[in-house]
Formats: structure tokens, sequence, C-alpha cells
């Protein structure tokens, strides 16, 4: 890939026209070529000093511009990289977003939340105060996280990983899920366990389980399915209200 077709990526990034992981017919797909210009364009770029205001920044990467078109609002000292996208109506709250990221219509990173290179969140998603959406460039063909439509990622919740967050899941605060996390539903006769993705509408607390290492037993983090959003529930009671049902923290 030449320093004019890497360019013309990252530009198409900026602007929404490509992303690095989209929606297929079989499920969400990587695109491999993206990640890879995103690489090489830390290769071409030198360092700048970019002066904003009072704010000085030193880096590689510009910040983003134009934001009047997408009506995103980016409240200082908010920061988006050059090559994320904001879709219209985005709220950014003093928060970061990184290069290769796209953030869906309507959607709230709240107050030091921060979304990861190559992070894909969805339409109408609240990521709360100190969410930490991770990123990933290397292996080219590994998964972003993905956080699908109308989701709502409590307070200081951390997704890494690859992890898929199902459309209109709800994660309560301090959920931390990584690829290999168990993510236990709990709400039938016996436990049934998911890793890797959050299933679609369901509501997620903090647990623990107990293994057994060669020092004796110890508890390890999982995450609890305890219950599913419905349209009823919806149309009732706000999503504060729905987490205040299931005892959970936003």
């Amino acid at each position: 890939m030449d320093a004019e077709a890497v360019e013309e990526t990252v530009r198409r990034l900026d602007g929404g026209l490509v992303r690095s992981a989209e929606r297929g017919p079989d499920g969400w797909v990587v695109n491999e070529w993206v990640k890879k210009a995103i690489l090489l364009y830390f290769r071409l770029r030198k360092i700048e000093t970019v002066e904003v205001g009072p704010f000085e920044y030193r880096d590689k990467i510009p910040l983003k511009h134009d934001l009047e078109s997408t009506r995103a609002r980016v409240v200082p000292p908010a920061v988006a990289r050059y090559g994320s996208f904001l879709s219209e109506d985005v709220i950014m709250m003093p928060s970061y977003v990184n290069i290769g990221a796209w953030v869906g219509p309507g959607t709230m990173v709240d107050t030091w939340a921060t979304v990861g290179s190559c992070a894909q969140i969805g339409a109408r998603v609240h990521l709360s105060g100190g969410v930490g959406i991770g990123g990933v460039l290397e292996p080219l063909q590994a998964r972003p996280v993905i956080v699908e439509d109308d989701c709502f990622i409590a307070s200081r919740c951390i997704v890494t990983e690859g992890v898929l967050v199902g459309e209109r899941a709800v994660l309560g605060a301090n959920v931390v899920l990584t690829g290999s996390t168990p993510i236990i539903d709990v709400t039938g006769s016996q436990p049934l366990e998911h890793r890797g993705a959050v299933p679609p509408g369901a509501v997620v607390v903090p647990g623990s389980r107990t293994r057994k290492f060669p020092a004796g037993e110890f508890q390890v983090a999982t995450g609890l399915i305890v219950g599913w959003r419905n349209e009823q529930t919806d149309r009732k009671v706000s999503l504060n209200d729905a987490l205040r049902e299931h005892g959970i923290a936003s």
C-alpha cells in the first residue's frame, strides 16, 4: 500500500466512508486492509506540536476537525483523533476517541470514557463515566470491541479483546469483560456460559466464581446475566430505573 493510498484510506475513515469493521450478512467482518493503513499512517507521520487555545499537544496524528458537518458536540477538553468518525448528534463529554474508531448517531461518550482504536460503537449508546473500551490494531485479523445499538455501559466498565456487546444490552457498573471472561446466564434453572459476546438485551452485573489453583481455591471475575431488557420495560421506565430494578448502580 503506497503513501497516497494510506492517506486516502485514513481520510475516508475520518469521513465515515470506510470502517475497520462492519456488519456483514454473516456477522461482523474485520477490514484488515483498513487496519494496515492505520499502522502505515503512523510510520508516515512525523511528530508535530499542535496548539489549541491554552492546550498544547505533541503527536503524530492531528486532531479531528470539521465537527460541525456531523453536528457532533465535543466538550472541552475532549479529544477525537483524526481518522476516527463521529456520527450525527454524537456527544463527547471530556473523553477520548482514538483513530479508526466509529461512533454511531446519538451516542453519548461520557466524562473520562475512552474509545480505543478501531472500536465500533453503535447508535444511541451511552458510555458512562470512566468506561474503557479497548482498542486493537494488531494482529490485523483481530476483531475490535463492538458495542451494538442502544446499549448502556455503566460507570467504570472495561470491555476489551474484541468482546461483542449485543444490541440493547446493559452492563452494570464495574463489569470487566475480556475475550476469555465467562459471562454466565443465571436467569434459568441451570447456568449457561458465554465467552467473547454479550447476548442482545442481556443485563449483566459483576460476579465471581471459585476456581482451583495449585495454591488453593480463589475467586475469579465473571459477568452474570441477571435479567433481560424488553420493549414493555423500556416504555415504562428509564434505563436507570431498569438498572435499579435489577439492583445495579449506573
